[in-house]
């Protein structure tokens, strides 16, 4: 069947509202602990003992490596055992990952810590907690509640991370994202009671890698690859082209977002059928527009901020489209499992950026991370073209 325009004027109930605002805060205050390290974390590593620039890309994408490999199997284990168990489980893991990190003075110490933070891999089971919760009516709006705190949790740390370690230390991120884990879990005593969907009973994953998912699965992995290798750059252009203190980056970061926000929300409103094409090429075609202008442009602080709004649009509209577009293509007993495939292509991606970060930024070059990460879109932007979303 195809996909239909879901009815906007559809209001969601008060369960619905509490589930997926409780869910949405949960996951904004467990990405704050990842998200605020980004800014700062390539700079920190570099001064460690044994760094490379290809550790220090490791460092800040090792994550995404055990966060690909545990959503499959995570999210699986969801359909099968509930939903909670298996968020409590992920965030506990997360917490130790954190701390192990918090008490390391090496690049290898960090590195193992943010591979044991990825391995509480729960994105994909919170967001089938939210596909369950909700009627499909409302589940484009679900989810771009989700992505917009998704896109809220990056803002406060985008300010946090930045102005916390310049007081702290970027060692004192690690401990908040574990306490911040901490109180996740407790936040779960706030959640409705929310059926179960029906049980499955097998571990197949073959439903779940249908082509029309898999299309899915590889957008939202590019997007987490240029992602995550832009900000392995972005620090070094920040402190050493434009010779921008730490302390001052959130201006730059908080503005180009507050200001990207007026191009994502109409994209997001105006985007009801869950697959128009017309405004994922037109997203792409941003983040292709942004890293070229950060890779020629970067010259000065105004070239830059406006590289990074139009970045920021098309980024924050892809963000809650796709998951939005999985949930309703992925089968209800298998939501668990389909949304663990696209999870994992999405911190795959995390990984793969963090090392294409570091190996370009070799040279001590950012522009050329800007580069790849355009020829990257602009791939993107050709297999675009050869298909539309479709629900069978």
């Amino acid at each position: 069947m195809s996909l239909e325009n879901p009815d906007t004027a559809v209001p969601m109930s008060a369960f619905e509202r509490r589930s997926v605002g409780v869910v949405a805060l949960i996951s904004m205050i467990r990405m704050f602990g990842l998200f605020a390290l980004l800014p700062v974390l390539s700079l920190y590593a570099t001064d460690l003992e044994h760094a490379t620039p290809l550790l220090v890309g490791l460092a800040v994408g090792a994550y995404g490596l055990t966060q690909a490999g545990f959503q499959i199997p995570l999210g699986a284990l969801s359909d099968r055992v509930g939903r909670i168990p298996v968020i409590l489980l992920g965030l506990g893991i997360f917490a130790a990952g954190s701390v192990l990190a918090a008490v390391s003075d090496s690049i290898y110490g960090i590195i193992a810590g943010r591979l044991l933070q990825g391995a509480g891999a729960i994105s994909a089971t919170l967001t089938a907690l939210i596909s369950d919760a909700t009627r499909e009516e409302v589940r484009t709006k679900s989810m771009a509640i989700f992505g917009v705190g998704f896109g809220l949790s990056f803002m406060i740390a985008m300010v946090g991370g930045p102005l916390i370690a310049a007081k702290f230390g970027v060692q004192s991120l690690f401990w908040v994202a574990a306490l911040l884990a901490v109180v996740a879990g407790f936040l779960l005593l706030l959640l409705p009671k929310i059926p179960r969907v029906r049980k499955n009973e097998s571990w197949s994953l073959l439903p779940a890698l249908r082509p029309d998912l898999l299309r899915v699965d590889f957008y939202v992995f590019l997007l987490h690859t240029i992602m995550t290798a832009t900000f392995v750059a972005l620090p070094f252009l920040l402190t050493r082209r434009l010779e921008m203190t730490l302390t001052d980056h959130w201006k730059m970061y908080i503005g180009a977002l507050l200001l990207s926000l007026v191009i994502a929300v109409p994209m997001i409103m105006k985007d009801h059928r869950q697959g128009q094409g017309r405004l994922i090429g037109i997203a792409v075609s941003m983040i292709l527009v942004a890293q070229l202008s950060l890779t020629f442009f970067s010259f000065s602080v105004i070239p830059v901020f406006l590289s990074l709004v139009v970045y920021f649009g098309g980024f924050n509209f892809l963000e809650a489209g796709l998951p939005a577009r999985l949930s309703v293509l992925a089968d209800s007993d298998l939501r668990g499992a389909s949304l663990g495939v696209f999870s994992s292509a999405q911190f795959l991606g995390a990984f793969i950026g963090g090392l294409i970060g570091g190996r370009f930024l070799g040279q001590g070059r950012p522009t050329d991370v800007f580069f790849v990460c355009a020829l990257l879109a602009g791939i993107w932007l050709a297999l675009q073209s050869f298909g539309r979303f479709r629900k069978s």
